[in-house]
């Protein structure tokens, strides 16, 4: 074998590098796994969309199967066409919104002029949002502007819909607000 003297450096390289590697234990064998059981293996997984941020990330949420419906791993979703199972830091921190001790859980009313907050029952709560939103409605509703124009609309509410709502919860809920005549409807994305 004629060895010149660029062989003989391209074969002392892959040497000195093959040893190298050698001695940072490097083995070919089957590996065996230490692990054990996964925690999600016997989850309940579903599919939902981050909250945070107008993107829509797709996340994967494990729940357990106990009963007690905690959350236990919240992961990006490969199959989901924005995000394609990566997430930001945010949305790899989702599972602190279920699972805090300090999340609110039941809906909190303050009367005005109070400094003190109380807990109401959710019936409570949604019939008084429903008598405000007709109170409104009812006393600032216009059928006809200034020229005699056929409007049927109000301008003293507002609405801000959410990123974390797909394309037909969008539409019913854009359609829920036109009926009720609001004008101003938005979305977090554009504030």
């Amino acid at each position: 074998m004629k060895l010149d003297r660029r062989d003989f450096m391209k074969f002392s390289g892959a040497a000195a590098a093959g040893i190298a590697v050698s001695g940072l234990g490097f083995d070919l064998k089957p590996v065996k796994s230490h692990a054990g059981m996964l925690k999600t293996r016997y989850a309940k997984e579903t599919t939902t969309i981050c909250c945070y941020c107008a993107v829509g990330c797709g996340a994967i949420v494990h729940t357990s199967k106990r009963g007690d419906g905690r959350v236990i791993n919240i992961e990006g979703d490969p199959d989901h066409v924005i995000n394609r199972g990566a997430l930001c830091s945010k949305g790899s921190s989702l599972k602190q919104l279920t699972e805090n001790e300090n999340r609110l859980t039941e809906p909190m009313y303050r009367a005005p002029y109070s400094d003190k907050w109380q807990t109401v029952s959710w019936d409570w709560a949604l019939d008084k949002i429903a008598e405000r939103v007709k109170k409104t409605r009812d006393t600032s509703f216009e059928t006809t502007n200034a020229k005699g124009q056929t409007v049927n609309r109000t301008t003293r509410m507002a609405s801000v819909g959410s990123a974390a709502m797909d394309n037909e919860e969008c539409w019913i809920y854009q359609a829920l607000m036109r009926s009720l005549g609001l004008v101003y409807v938005e979305h977090q994305a554009r504030i």
